[in-house]
């Protein structure tokens, strides 16, 4: 998979090998924020998108467990998290799973094997690995082709519009707000405020416009879905 826009947490105190770890992710293409304790590593989870976190056990402050649980039942974020740590007993990688992390990795380890890891993680979480090709109602997308069909007409996309499409068809019906699309698109480096605004209207000429039942949704203020007609709380909109 293509890391670019792609940005990672690293939640690690011991600085030399945050700095080498960081370095290494950095020459694969992945952009890192750091933090060297439990407390910021929790901020800057939960007020940043992220699409991996490499969180560390034994922490200042509060340890990766804990971080791990408050993301999940308190701050209710599902970005993937990757646990760092010394201690390799089979109680302690059962601890860090029952708290939510998606995968364990005992130092020490060897970086293309992390790299490999993270990367893994960012896929599932994308969908990547799931069937290459994604339906609703009567609009199918074949990402292997990069075919668009909707009953029956082909449609032609722009590549931004077709990145944009995959990314509200893989996660329908849930709501997808701005920030999530951008960051996924963009990363840090949005154009600017109405570069996302100007595409999703393209897009909904193309995939709405022509047909009677539109599927792209607009939930001012919140974000955007691709759903059905006979989904519960179907409001279309004609907004970008």
């Amino acid at each position: 998979m293509s890391t670019q826009n792609t940005t990672v947490l690293l939640v690690e105190d011991h600085k030399n090998l945050a700095e080498a770890v960081g370095n290494y992710l950095e020459s694969c293409g992945i952009n890192v924020d750091f933090a060297y304790d439990g407390l910021s590593g929790m901020h800057l989870a939960t007020t940043n998108l992220y699409d991996a976190i490499i969180l560390d056990i034994a922490l200042p402050g509060i340890d990766g467990y804990e971080i791990c649980s408050r993301l999940r039942k308190d701050a209710h974020i599902s970005t993937p998290v990757l646990m760092l740590t010394a201690r390799d007993q089979l109680d302690d990688k059962l601890k860090g799973f029952g708290t939510g992390a998606d995968d364990y990795l005992v130092k020490p380890f060897d970086m293309p094997e992390l790299e490999a890891r993270v990367l893994a993680l960012i896929r599932r979480q994308r969908g990547e690995m799931d069937s290459a090709i994604y339906k609703i109602h009567d609009l199918e997308f074949n990402t292997r082709s990069m075919q668009v069909v909707r009953a029956g007409q082909g449609i032609q996309l722009s590549p931004t519009c077709m990145r944009i499409l995959r990314i509200l068809m893989r996660e329908s019906p849930k709501l997808v707000t701005r920030e999530q699309i951008e960051h996924e698109l963009w990363g840090d480096f949005v154009p600017d405020s109405d570069t996302l605004r100007s595409h999703l209207y393209k897009l909904r000429r193309a995939i709405d416009k022509p047909f009677e039942v539109s599927l792209l949704e607009t939930r001012q203020g919140v974000g955007y879905r691709l759903a059905a007609p006979e989904s519960p709380g179907q409001m279309g909109t004609d907004g970008a």
